[in-house]
């Protein structure tokens, strides 16, 4: 797992990571932001995922030729990010789930 962490980059990870916390806090301090929070850690995600896709891509344009494993190596760390905050905005639904009062 934390190898995953490694792999996602560290300040892209750290950001998650985070967002991750700040979403912990509000789910005891401001229950109403939880959702909110989870949802822009999966935009962040996404934003990062097309932020190292951009910066591949640039560095594709450079080398010119390159093997297709390689190619889809780097597609593969590129999802880490994304997965990792679609994980987060699952907990806070199951967070907001259980802190709706029962009917």
């Amino acid at each position: 797992m934390f190898d995953l962490f490694l792999q996602g980059g560290s300040y892209q990870m750290s950001l998650l990571t985070v967002e991750l916390i700040c979403m912990l806090f509000a789910a005891w301090k401001a229950p109403a932001w939880v959702k909110e929070i989870g949802l822009l850690a999966l935009v962040t995600g996404i934003f990062l995922q097309i932020l190292g896709m951009y910066h591949a891509i640039g560095v594709i344009q450079q080398a010119g030729d390159i093997s297709l494993s390689l190619l889809l190596g780097g597609f593969k760390v590129s999802f880490i990010s994304i997965m990792y905050g679609m994980l987060i905005y699952g907990v806070s639904l199951v967070i907001r789930m259980l802190q709706k009062p029962k009917i």
